[in-house]
């Protein structure tokens, strides 16, 4: 893969700008082949892929140091040195700043402005505390749901209830779903120095209690889009089995504590999230 666009972090870019343009479609009355229609989509696209590439190299530039300690991520292109750390700095704002401004002069004001604070939070924030304090997670976990406001706000122009839904919901799936990653990866993290909940807690237990906690939460919450008639049965019925699921998965780290346990939740979460995204937009067809 090229270094620049490793430097994006394709993988998790393309879940950010699926989980926009799903939003996106689900704040419209229904999928039209208007040119208008799908001209904003694609404006809305790739001003999200801008944005959230750039935010993505501006976060390996501020963590290259971090990065240089852990065997995860010592081959990414700037502590293995492919890439000039200036350039990335350069790339990574160009991006950022570019990808706000394009969604503002091509989208609406209110969606380039909330992708620019995004942006800001994840950045300035976030990325920071993660070597201070386990908060780090639930203030990531605001970013990390701001495409759900994007996407909505793109095709509508205004916060309504139904995108706080969404973002209600990618906001609790985040907890199960990084404290699998920082437990599976705990040793990993702890060479980087970073803080995050499983590197502070040695048993386990807190870190198991969060888990289950918020995994028991996805369940309501996954409930709210058929409340509000974002979605119907086939949606309900759907995301209470994938609910189940993640939950199981949680409380067999609950009982366990073990590194396996651990990673099947972390693969449960990630099956999770583009299917039950997926069901919601399936359900409105």
């Amino acid at each position: 893969m090229f270094p620049y666009v490793e430097l994006l972090k394709p993988r998790v870019t393309l879940m950010v700008v699926l989980t926009t343009a799903i939003s996106f479609y689900l704040a419209s009355p229904g999928f039209s082949s208007d040119s208008g229609y799908l001209l904003l989509l694609a404006h809305t696209i790739l001003g999200t892929i801008f944005l959230a590439g750039g935010c993505a190299v501006l976060n390996q530039y501020f963590e290259q140091n971090v990065d240089s300690r852990m065997r995860r991520t010592m081959g990414r292109p700037l502590p293995s040195g492919r890439v000039a750390p200036m350039a990335a700095l350069c790339f990574g704002v160009g991006l950022t700043l570019g990808g706000s401004l394009y969604l503002i002069v091509w989208v609406n004001l209110i969606t380039g402005m909330l992708g620019l604070v995004a942006a800001l939070v994840y950045l300035f924030a976030y990325t920071p505390l993660k070597k201070k304090s386990p908060i780090c997670t639930t203030v990531g976990a605001i970013p990390g749901a701001a495409p759900t406001l994007l996407g909505w706000t793109a095709a509508r122009g205004t916060l309504d209830l139904e995108a706080w839904v969404l973002f209600a919901i990618l906001f609790v799936w985040q907890y199960p779903h990084f404290l699998a990653i920082s437990w599976v990866y705990r040793e990993d993290y702890q060479r980087g120095g970073l803080q995050m909940l499983p590197q502070l807690d040695p048993d386990g237990r807190r870190t198991a209690r969060q888990i289950v906690i918020f995994s028991l939460l996805l369940l309501p919450v996954s409930m709210l889009p058929a409340k509000v008639g974002l979605s119907g049965t086939v949606y309900m019925a759907g995301a209470l089995v994938l609910g189940s699921f993640v939950l199981w998965s949680s409380l067999r780290v609950a009982s366990t504590r073990s590194q396996s346990a651990a990673l099947n939740l972390l693969r449960a979460s990630v099956i999770y999230l583009p299917l039950v995204m997926a069901l919601m937009a399936l359900d409105r067809i």
